[in-house]
């Protein structure tokens, strides 16, 4: 039993990570009706640069934070302007069409970018207290997990507090509510769009320094990440932050669960097993509505 008890906290520690990655594609999906499936390679890109202040400068990663987000907002940004947004004003089908053959290219791109730049090595940042557990009675809890999902939480409910509290915020939802009624009340539809895909990119930016302090990072990460990441949005389905995160911890948890039952090979088949059986039985998600 204490084993078990140990492999389920360890998976839901890893499950607020999967949340927390999962939650920047849902919202850019739940607005902008576009999957960027590069969206593993933002997070890729995030890892990399908490690695980067890290090792250049000695940057404490939970401190990398503050620049890994902003720095992949105007990533996004700039994708937006260049690739993504062109796409705004066609229908809601070729919409989700295109964006997945220009995230394909894009994550090609930036895959083989990422190994011009810093070779295919595994990179991880190990700071002092990397290797620290806290103990709770049979339980060992690491402290880079535990510090992770906090961090995973606190972003999320500030994104909620956004949504919910600020006219930046209720703009987003009107828009991914209805952009035709939004833009005849006078929201500038377009630069909501932008702000939305941003958002998405930094979130993807505080995933990625997260990984980097629990997992190692390489230009490989992309595509597991992105998988991860649909799985969970599939299981949530759209319209609830705290849901996605409450998907990615039972993603963490079944994984966990399925590895120590069946086998290490089998961590990675239930999640698609489970893809497919929400697909199959609930396809609006576990906690699908309105954002």
């Amino acid at each position: 039993m204490e084993v078990w008890l140990q492999n389920v906290t360890f998976g839901a520690l890893v499950g607020g990570l999967y949340g927390l990655a999962a939650v920047g594609l849902a919202l850019v999906f739940g607005v902008l009706r576009m999957l960027n499936v590069a969206h593993g390679e933002l997070i890729m890109l995030g890892g990399y640069a908490t690695f980067w202040l890290f090792t250049l400068w000695g940057t404490d990663p939970y401190v990398s934070l503050l620049v890994a987000a902003p720095a992949l907002f105007a990533v996004g940004v700039g994708l937006y302007e260049g690739l993504f947004g062109r796409l705004v004003r066609l229908h809601e089908e070729s919409k989700v069409q295109l964006s997945i053959l220009i995230g394909f290219g894009l994550a090609l791109v930036l895959h083989a970018l990422a190994i011009l730049l810093w070779t295919a090595d595994d990179r991880a940042v190990t700071a002092e207290y990397a290797g620290r557990v806290l103990r709770a009675g049979p339980l060992v809890v690491p402290l880079t997990r535990l510090a992770g999902l906090g961090v995973a939480f606190a972003v999320l409910g500030a994104l909620q507090l956004f949504l919910q509290r600020t006219d930046a915020g209720r703009a987003i939802r009107a828009t991914a509510e209805d952009w035709e009624a939004a833009f005849l009340m006078g929201i500038p539809v377009r630069r909501v769009y932008r702000t939305a895909f941003a958002l998405g990119s930094a979130l993807a930016g505080v995933a990625g320094s997260l990984v980097a302090v629990s997992d190692a990072i390489s230009p490989a990460i992309g595509l597991s990440w992105t998988l991860k990441a649909l799985i969970v949005v599939v299981l949530a389905g759209l319209g609830s932050i705290f849901g996605t995160f409450v998907a990615g911890v039972l993603l963490g948890v079944a994984e966990s669960a399925a590895a120590f039952a069946l086998g290490g090979a089998f961590r990675e088949v239930v999640g698609l097993v489970l893809f497919v059986a929400v697909l199959a039985v609930r396809p609006q998600g576990l906690f699908g509505r309105g954002l």
